[in-house]
């Protein structure tokens, strides 16, 4: 069996990936959520995994920027939108999926680190794949202003050197 890996540009690609994230975040359960009332970036690349039944089976969004690290301007990337269809699930897509936005992040060269945000639940599976907890400030822009964030966990990885604490702002919205 082979796998089809593609990325593509986020905004081109979403009709592809919008049935995936309804499947996995149906609207109803995302009003339920602690993060459901956050506005969200659009992904600049999406990375994909076809699913052999067919269909789009796993998803990892990309996203670059230049942010403010303790007053510094630097620039990095950022994991989003990690999502894999419930009959794909147990079949290694998302670790796959998530290997290969870093491996685009690493090719593109001017990103520092990559920062994604998470639930609980899945902190085991970061943290196995070389991600760390980052326990500083963080701060976004939402409709109502800049506000600081803490709906989900913010994990740091390394391409260059990756703050553990701090303050950061992502000088727009969240991904």
């Amino acid at each position: 069996m082979s796998i089809e890996i593609e990325i593509l540009n986020g905004d081109a690609s979403w009709k592809t990936v919008e049935p995936l994230f309804r499947a996995v975040w149906p609207p109803d359960a995302i009003a339920k959520l602690p993060w459901g009332h956050i506005k969200w970036a659009s992904a600049d690349l999406r990375v994909l995994i076809d699913a052999p039944e067919g269909g789009v089976g796993c998803h990892v969004g990309i996203y670059f920027r230049t942010i403010i690290w303790n007053g510094h301007q630097i620039h990095i990337a950022g994991i989003g939108g990690v999502a894999t269809r419930e009959d794909c699930q147990r079949r290694g897509y998302a670790s796959i999926a998530l290997n290969a936005a870093v491996e685009t992040v690493r090719a593109n060269e001017a990103a520092r680190f990559m920062l994604l945000f998470c639930e609980p639940h899945n902190f085991a599976f970061y943290q196995a794949r070389g991600w760390r907890p980052f326990t500083g400030e963080l701060y976004c822009e939402q409709p109502g202003g800049r506000v600081r964030f803490d709906a989900m966990t913010p994990f740091v990885f390394d391409i260059k050197r990756a703050p553990d604490t701090g303050t950061i702002d992502l000088c727009g919205l969240p991904w």
